[in-house]
């Protein structure tokens, strides 16, 4: 009795194992697709910084350069999201 529950013990364990790298492996995204992220990560904490900027610039001038700049990051954010599309 004592070794069919080690048995079932151990194949359980080896079930786990198994389901487990599944998920791992399908975690796994493509080196493309991880370089799009990390520029869309970097695009977006630039974003972040130039909205945080705006709202505390005075000079009207360093405003207008501020707001061009994220209109462009605006502009590559998109970008970026028809390629992550096309990609699926």
């Amino acid at each position: 009795m004592a070794r069919g529950w080690e048995s079932k013990a151990v194949e359980e364990q080896q079930e786990t194992a198994g389901n487990e790298k599944h998920v791992k492996d399908k975690g796994r995204i493509s080196p493309e697709k991880a370089d799009l992220l990390r520029k869309r990560e970097g695009l977006l904490l630039s974003r972040s910084r130039v909205l945080h900027d705006l709202e505390i610039a005075r000079s009207p001038r360093y405003r207008d350069i501020l707001q061009h700049a994220l209109r462009h990051l605006e502009s590559e954010l998109a970008v970026l999201e028809d390629q992550r599309y096309k990609q699926r």
